[in-house]
Parts: structure tokens; sequence; C-alpha cells
């Protein structure tokens, strides 16, 4: 399929990812991956797959099981030039992480008055739906998105995760890079050649005049299917996906609104000091004489992620609860 003079083909998420990271490490010898059984087994997803043939046991580099050494190592090897990839199995076990992600990859740079960088990635799936309970599918981007130095990505789709890997591998600081694994099989056009998506500028994935929806990771899809179900009923939503919620593209945000007057906010994340909060202060801040009714914000319960499929159902926003939140809106 050729877009705009770009020739583009059908793959998955997951390829996509692992094609920015195989293309890049093709061009710069400083790039290499490390993390739990990233090599032959190819990582928990399967993300890593194959490239231990092609790179070696030396930049695809299994580790013991110790996020907090993983992470350190590639603090380390970031100051001395090198640009690490980090895989973490489950964005839960980025807790155990956490001290050297956040006293040193996110504070070097600046307690060095920048003559020390860490240009290093942190990838890491979260999200629920897989049946893997409590400790393997949370989402906790909201921590990492409130540490200064840190920038953290979520991409959607296949098209935008091949160029914000790109644009994360490219930058001098530490990213955050959460992959949803219920997107891991969904598949968009993506082009061949290696490309960048810049990080701290949202797409709108779908335009609309009566709610402006913003969604982050798998709800980005959930939103899209519940504007078609809406649509019927001569509801048009818009639908801005944030891509990175570090830097985040509050001007994308702040126009959709002050056009549509309404705002919807969806994350599959806790709702309770989620990143949602964050991006309804801005909008009340910055649009609050635009709006015509009070926002709306979805997220995840207050409990633990259970194990039983239809309950773990239960604890996540899903299509019906985005319907009833935009028809809420539209009331006032």
């Amino acid at each position: 399929m050729i877009v705009g003079g770009t020739w583009m083909r059908e793959i998955t998420y997951l390829e996509a990812i692992r094609e920015a990271m195989t293309q890049e490490m093709r061009q710069n010898d400083d790039v290499y991956i490390l993390g739990e059984d990233v090599g032959v087994y190819g990582g928990a997803f399967g993300v890593t797959k194959g490239m231990i043939e092609e790179f070696g046991p030396e930049r695809i580099r299994n580790t013991p099981i110790s996020e907090s050494g993983i992470a350190g190592a590639a603090v380390g090897s970031a100051l001395t030039g090198m640009r690490p990839i980090l895989d973490i199995q489950f964005s839960d076990f980025i807790t155990i992480a956490l001290d050297q992600i956040v006293n040193q990859a996110a504070k070097i740079r600046y307690m060095y008055g920048g003559k020390g960088k860490v240009p290093m990635v942190v990838r890491t799936p979260g999200g629920s739906g897989t049946g893997a309970a409590a400790q393997h599918s949370q989402s906790l981007e909201a921590w990492t998105a409130h540490i200064p130095g840190l920038k953290v990505v979520q991409p959607a789709t296949a098209y935008d995760a091949k160029g914000l890997m790109k644009a994360a591998i490219d930058d001098d600081n530490p990213v955050i890079f959460y992959e949803h694994k219920l997107l891991y099989k969904t598949k968009s056009f993506v082009p061949e050649e290696l490309y960048s998506v810049p990080l701290g500028v949202a797409d709108i994935k779908r335009k609309g005049t009566d709610v402006t929806v913003v969604a982050t990771s798998i709800m980005v899809h959930k939103a899209l299917l519940a504007a078609k179900e809406l649509e019927k009923e001569g509801i048009q939503i818009e639908i801005i996906d944030p891509r990175t919620l570090v830097p985040l593209d509050e001007e994308t945000i702040i126009q959709s609104v002050t056009k549509t007057g309404r705002l919807v906010v969806v994350h599959e994340a806790v709702k309770r000091g989620g990143y949602g909060g964050e991006i309804a202060s801005i909008v009340a801040e910055k649009a609050f004489f635009h709006l015509k009714a009070p926002i709306k914000r979805l997220g995840g319960l207050e409990v633990p992620i259970p194990f039983n499929k239809e309950l773990e159902k239960l604890a996540i926003p899903q299509i019906p609860d985005i319907i009833e939140a935009v028809k809420d809106v539209l009331k006032d």
C-alpha cells in the first residue's frame, strides 16, 4: 500500500517495535538491549525474538532476575556513551527498578549541569486483559509521569509504536516506553523505512464536533469503537491520543475542547491519582470558559486487577462506559 508516496504494509504492534529497534541497532552500534530472557526466548512476549541471531549476545544481553541491577547497569552504560534499551518484563516490576530510574537516571543530567546524560529507553508491557491478575496487570504510568527528568510514552498503534521507539532511542534523556499487552497483536499500516514520531505531539485519531475524548493506549481503540456506536445517534466525538504523557501536547487538547466545549478523559489506570486528573486540570485552567459541561473522567476502579475474566473487565473502563460518559456531558 502506498500512502503519500510512502510504501506501507500492515504489521503488528509487536513487529513494529521490534523493527524499530532492529533498524536502529543496524545503524548505531551504541544501541543494545538488556533484560530477562531477551535472547533466544525473545522476552516475555516475544518482542526481541530473533534479534540475538543477528546481533549476538553482546548486544542482546540476557540478565539475572534483578530489575534494580538491570536498571543500574543501563544507567551506567548510558553515562559512558551507550544507548541501552532496558526490557522490564511487566510494568508492575518497574517498582523494583524505581530507585535507579527515579533517583539516578532522572536526576543525573540536572545534578551535573548537563555534563552527563542518560539516553536510555525502558520498555515495559502494562495493562490488564490477559488474566495475569493483580501483580502482572497494573497501569502505573502516572507514577513515572510525576518525575521531572523522565519522558513517558504510551503508543496505541503499530505506526506510532515504531516512530515513537525511534524518537525514544534518539532522545538524550531517559524514556519510559509503556506497551499494552493486548495491543501486541493489533495491526496498522507502517512504513518499512525508519521514521520518527516526535515526542510531545498528540494525534487526532478521529475528528468530531460534539465532545472531545482524550484516550490513552488501549482506550484509544475502545473510544474509536464507542464513536461508531455514538455516530448512529448523530453524536460526533473527537478522539485525541496524546501518545506521550511527558511531554504532553496541551495545545492540541485545548484546541479540541475549545471547539467542542465538552471533555471526557479515559485511561485504564486507576482513576484516583491517574493521569486523567492532570489533563482535566490543564483544561480547567486554560479552557474553563469554553466548557459547556463538567469534565468527565473514566479510569480503573480502586481494586487490584482480578484474575477472574469477568471481574477483570469490570475493573477498567469499557466501551459502554465511554458511550455513557459522552452522553452524560451532552446532557448539560
